[in-house]
């Protein structure tokens, strides 16, 4: 079509039926229009025309007008913040100012460009700043930090990993990040990408660090996850300088060749990560400037890594079986089962659970390292991926449940023999329980030194072969999140504790 074409095209309100392609209008996610007094008589605003009746009289009761609106649009009808969990309606977000004059905001700091809830928007329904310039940014009414649009329009879906100090958390979620773009839009037809480039700017330098090295045989590392820095904001709420983490987030939509790719907007979800530092979930360290880990009550899964090379008792189990240099000489240990005791207390303090009341949202234990140690699961293949070719359509795979509970309950027993007490915290903890090993690299790291007598742990990228890694977002999606990924089920008897659905 031609630009004058397009210029002369009509715009027409759902609402009315006027044309509003003159006047400042309202724009659905399907790119239908909302004149200006439509949009005010669904926000419940005066009008001089009356609101049509809904139909559906519970409805009316059970949904205020302002959400109705916001799902009419394509909005969700609650947006949660990524940072600090505040839940509002979309009317009331905040857009961030783009004039260079527009500096200085009461939450954010005197350097970051003032947030304000709009009064004028431009045609394409941008807010426009107190200096005439349309803004693309939004912001959370409460910490003001960036919120991408895809919040706006899609449900979030947060998944939390809990660990301790040196477990392995950062390449875990380095490599099955990695690993899940290049099997979600493949194997799935699942598009799978960043939903905030910015807040995955720190992820994506690790998989950059692992996956694509100028050198693939030169020793890398990734830095340690440290309590401030680059994963975290400060911010004033209530006059006091609170600590948040900065999410990790990704968009996860079917694609044209999905069966579910005619309810796009229904299946589409915003994955939000936290990589904490270890240190943040040990006892005493949740303070209330300090809230980082409360994102545990909001997710919808828990992950935890137990890292069997820092017990003595796997250490020793391990030694005849790898020359891994984590199983070498004197290592850290600490006692693992503490962090999960913890989370579970948090949890229960923030969704206001009983003491003796089990969480019911399911609980992943994830063992890492497991070329270490998988000898000793009784000859069960953790090299090959548990994804089953072909079995829905047009050449798209399912998961194979089945095997994953199999390995689930062999892996239950090994840590209940060797470690009965992390499995005791795990299922007192939760009522849906499943165990799953993992291996971030597939191989052993290498011991260099790092100067004045002192040695750390590398990897060669080139070696890298990680095993399993995309199994607990997979079974998550299989069991708890019904119509993206297919999965089989495994026979009663195979199964020592079967995740049932909630």
């Amino acid at each position: 079509m031609s630009i004058q074409g397009r210029v002369q095209e009509k715009k027409a309100c759902l609402g009315c039926g006027a044309d509003v392609s003159a006047q400042r209008r309202y724009k659905t996610a399907q790119g239908q229009y909302y004149c200006e007094r439509c949009y005010a008589q669904a926000q419940g605003k005066h009008s001089q025309q009356p609101s049509p009746k809904p139909q559906n009289k519970s409805a009316e009761r059970s949904e205020p007008p302002d959400r109705a609106f916001s799902r009419a649009l394509g909005l969700v009808s609650l947006i949660t913040c990524p940072h600090c969990w505040h839940a509002f309606p979309p009317a009331q977000i905040l857009w961030v100012s783009q004039h260079h004059d527009l500096l200085g905001d009461p939450v954010l700091g005197p350097e970051k460009a003032r947030r304000f809830l709009p009064s004028r928007f431009n045609p394409d329904g941008n807010a426009i700043d107190a200096h005439g310039l349309a803004c693309q940014v939004l912001g959370c009414p409460r910490c003001h930090l960036p919120i991408p649009r895809s919040l706006v329009e899609t449900e979030p879906l947060f998944i939390s990993i809990i660990g301790g100090p040196k477990t392995g958390k950062s390449y875990f979620l380095a490599s099955m990040m990695w690993e899940l773009r290049q099997k979600m839009p493949s194997e799935f037809a699942l598009a799978f990408n960043d939903a905030d480039t910015v807040s995955n700017q720190v992820l994506n330098e690790y998989e950059a660090t692992l996956f694509l090295p100028e050198d693939p045989d030169r020793l890398a590392a990734i830095r340690k996850t440290e309590l401030e820095g680059d994963l975290y904001d400060q911010v004033n709420i209530g006059g006091q300088i609170v600590s948040l983490p900065r999410p990790f987030l990704f968009n996860i939509r079917p694609t044209d060749r999905h069966p579910q790719a005619g309810k796009r907007n229904n299946f589409s979800r915003v994955i939000c990560l936290y990589d904490n530092a270890g240190e943040h979930f040990q006892p005493g360290m949740d303070r209330a400037g300090s809230p980082v880990t409360q994102h545990l009550a909001k997710s919808r899964a828990l992950m935890f890594l137990f890292d069997p090379t820092q017990d003595p008792r796997f250490r020793e189990l391990c030694r005849g079986l790898s020359h891994d240099p984590q199983l070498m000489g004197v290592r850290n240990t600490q006692r693992q089962e503490t962090l999960l005791i913890e989370a579970s207390l948090r949890v229960r303090r923030y969704a206001n659970l009983p003491s003796n009341a089990k969480h019911p949202r399911p609980l992943v234990v994830i063992v890492p390292k497991s070329d270490v140690w998988a000898g000793l699961l009784n000859g069960e293949d953790l090299t090959s991926s548990p994804i089953l070719p072909d079995v829905v359509s047009s050449g798209i795979a399912g998961l194979d449940c089945g095997r994953i509970e199999r390995v689930s309950g062999k892996l239950r027993q090994l840590l209940l023999r060797w470690t009965p007490e992390l499995v005791a915290a795990a299922e007192d903890f939760c009522e849906h329980v499943i165990y799953i090993p993992v291996s971030a690299l597939g191989v052993s790291p290498e011991e260099a030194p790092i100067g004045d007598d002192k040695s750390g742990l590398f990897v060669r990228p080139k070696s890298i072969a990680p095993r399993w890694v995309t199994v607990p977002i997979l079974y998550m999606f299989a069991k708890w999140a019904s119509g993206l990924i297919a999965g089989n089920t495994a026979p009663a008897h195979a199964v020592a504790r079967p995740a049932a659905e909630t």
